[in-house]
C-alpha cells in the first residue's frame, strides 16, 4: 500500500492510523499546487481529484477519501481496535463521527482556505464552526474519546481536522472539553510519531489549556 499525503493536511488522519495499526505502508509526499509527487509521479494520474489524501492498494485500486481510507486502513488489522466490529452498532457510531467529521468538521473550514477571504465570509464559516465546536464539546462530556473510551479512527480524523483552528486563528478556549480532547490524542505515541514523520512539531499541534489557541504556529495546507 501507499499513502500520497501532503504534511498537515487531512492525510494526516490515515497515516495515525497506519501507525496505530502496526501497518507497514509506503508514503509519497504530494505538492498540491504542482500536482506531482516526491518521486516524480503526476498525482492527477493518481487520484484526479487532485486532493489528498489517496491510498493505493496491492490490487491497483485507489481509494480518495478520507472516512473510506481510515476505515479500510483499521479493517486490515482488527485487533487494533480501531473500528468496533463490522455490523455492530458501535461501529455504525464511529462511522456517524467519521461522517460528522467530513461534513460538518473538514468541509466547514474549506472557506477559510480561500485567499483571500473577505470578512464576512470568513466570519460566517467561523461561525458555523463555532456551533459545531459547542456540540463536540458537549458529546465529549464523560467521555475520553468521541464514540467512548476507546480511541478509534474518528477521533484521529477528528483530532487533524481541529488541529487547524490554530492556523485560522480561531480561539478553542470555550470549548474545554474539545481541548482536552486534543491534549488526550497528541499525548498518543502513535499521533506524535505520525507528526514528527510529517515534519510538523508537536508542541503546536497540542493545543492545550495553558497554549494560545488563538495564534496559528505552523504552516498547514488545506485538504
Amino acid at each position: 500500500m501507499k499513502l500520497y499525503y501532503t504534511p498537515g493536511a487531512s492525510s494526516l488522519a490515515p497515516r495515525i492510523i497506519a501507525f496505530e495499526a502496526g501497518l507497514e505502508i509506503e508514503y509519497d509526499k504530494v505538492d498540491l499546487k504542482t500536482q506531482t509527487t516526491a518521486l516524480g509521479r503526476d498525482y492527477n494520474r493518481i487520484n484526479p481529484k487532485g486532493y489528498v489524501p489517496a491510498l493505493a492498494v496491492q490490487s491497483g485500486e485507489v481509494l480518495a477519501e478520507v472516512p473510506v481510507i481510515l476505515e479500510y486502513l483499521a479493517d486490515q488489522a482488527p485487533s487494533a481496535q480501531l473500528l468496533p466490529t463490522l455490523g455492530s452498532w458501535e461501529r455504525y457510531r464511529v462511522k456517524e463521527w467519521l461522517d460528522f467529521t467530513s461534513a460538518e468538521l473538514h468541509k466547514g473550514f474549506e472557506p477559510l482556505w480561500e485567499a483571500p477571504t473577505p470578512p464576512e465570509a470568513r466570519q460566517l464559516a467561523v461561525s458555523r464552526l463555532q456551533r459545531r465546536f459547542a456540540y463536540l464539546d458537549q458529546r465529549l462530556r464523560g467521555r475520553p474519546y468521541l464514540a467512548g473510551h476507546q480511541f478509534t479512527a474518528a477521533d484521529a480524523y477528528c483530532f487533524t481536522i481541529l488541529s487547524w483552528a490554530r492556523f485560522h486563528r480561531i480561539d478553542l478556549s470555550d470549548y474545554s472539553r474539545v481541548l482536552e480532547f486534543m491534549q488526550r490524542v497528541c499525548s498518543r505515541q502513535m499521533v506524535k510519531r505520525a507528526l514528527e514523520a510529517e515534519g510538523l512539531p508537536v508542541a503546536a499541534w497540542s493545543i492545550g489549556p495553558e497554549s494560545d489557541t488563538t495564534l496559528g504556529s505552523i504552516g498547514c495546507p488545506s485538504l
